[in-house]
């Protein structure tokens, strides 16, 4: 047995203002997962994971997130026993001046308003990884009747 998996790694990053709690979205644009969603992206080859979370923060929102935390993981399995792992991050700390990216137009929104909103698929079930502290991961994976399962760990 292999100790060694091909993997895509990626990150997704919640911005929070600390004074209001608003968080801040894109309205991706992106036909493979449109919706609301939080900025993030792929991991370059030659970069940390976190300073990953720092560089796509800035490319599509133009603010410079500072010590974000990593708050866990998501993942789940692709075809030919590939994973694909998202890095989850929070921040409340940054600079700089808003504007949107490549991805899509961003904005300030509250969670409440969040959740009424068009989401990607399974993104609705990731949010309680960023803020409940006794969930560290979102695991999909598939079940018994073939579609996929969620599991909070």
């Amino acid at each position: 047995m292999t100790r060694t998996t091909p993997v895509e790694l990626t990150n997704m990053i919640m911005i929070e203002n600390p004074q209001t709690h608003d968080i801040l979205v894109e309205d991706r644009q992106n036909p493979t997962w449109p919706g609301v969603t939080f900025p993030g992206g792929h991991i370059e080859a030659d970069e940390t994971i976190v300073a990953s979370a720092i560089r796509e923060a800035y490319e599509e929102t133009g603010l410079t997130i500072e010590q974000p935390q990593l708050v866990g993981l998501k993942e789940w399995p692709l075809e030919n026993g590939q994973r694909y792992i998202v890095f989850l991050f929070k921040a409340t700390k940054f600079h700089g001046e808003l504007k949107a990216g490549r991805e899509g137009e961003i904005f300030w929104t509250t969670r409440e308003a969040l959740k009424a909103m068009p989401l990607p698929p399974t993104f609705k079930e990731m949010l309680p990884v960023f803020d409940n502290p006794e969930i560290n991961e979102l695991a999909l994976g598939p079940s018994v009747a073939g579609d996929r399962t969620l599991t909070w760990l």
